[in-house]
Formats: structure tokens, sequence, C-alpha cells
């Protein structure tokens, strides 16, 4: 399997919400970072980290507009598409990923914070606008 083959088979599985299957792609070693936060260091890390964030998201898509290899580095341009609930926030994502021996070793996402927290403030107004059904009462 080629490096961007392993990238884009990982994030299909955080897609899926598949977090079992994504940690699959994962070496031991594995240092995942949303620069400028700190890093998680390590599979279990990284694997509680993601499994956080899918304790409050509903959906993830990675729309992935550019993917470029050299040896064992993968760039990525994408939009993340963050959901929770009723809430939806996307925003610009350039993300670095090292493989090794078909194992993920580094996942480094850079993104625009001001942008990303305009895109959550735009998220909740909707959420918080979107008419809801109403629930049914019995006869």
């Amino acid at each position: 399997m080629s490096e961007t083959q392993t990238v884009t088979d990982f994030l299909a599985a955080l897609e899926a919400l598949d977090i079992d299957r994504a940690m699959t792609f994962a070496a031991p070693n594995m240092v995942y970072q949303n620069v400028p936060f700190p890093a998680a260091r390590g599979a279990q890390a990284v694997e509680k980290t993601l499994r956080l964030m899918g304790r409050y998201g509903t959906g993830f898509e990675a729309r992935v507009h550019t993917i470029a290899a050299n040896g064992p580095k993968v760039l990525t341009e994408r939009t993340d598409v963050l959901e929770a609930g009723a809430w939806r926030a996307e925003f610009w994502v350039c993300g670095t990923f090292e493989v090794h021996d078909g194992k993920i070793t580094l996942w480094r996402d850079y993104f625009d914070l001001t942008t990303v927290l305009a895109a959550s403030a735009k998220g909740a107004v909707k959420a918080l606008l979107t008419p809801r059904p109403k629930a049914r009462t019995a006869p």
C-alpha cells in the first residue's frame, strides 16, 4: 500500500467514525498534533484523543483537495467538516503525515484558529435557528 493510500484509508476510517479501524494505521509511537495545541504522543494517547472527539462529534468529513507524497511524507490540503448534532463547522486544513512501513508515525494538522472559531460560531447560530421537529404527542 502506498503512503498516500494509507493516509486516504485512515481519513476514510475517521469519516466513518470507526476509531478502531483508524488505529490500525497508527504506529505505536504515532504523534498527532493540531498546531498550535499540544501533541498526543503514542498510539494510546492518539486513540484517547480521537475517542474523546468521537464522544462529542456526530460526523466528520475530510474533503481532500490535494494530496502529494515525497517518500514517507504525505501532504494534504483539505476542508474538514465537523458535526455535533445540528452544529456544523467547515474549515481549511493542511495536514502533514509521515508513513513508515504502512503505519502513520506523524499526523500534524495546520489551520487558522480564527477561521475555525468563526466557522464554529456560524455553525452554532445556524443550529440555534434551525427549526427542530416537534415531538409527537399521544392522541
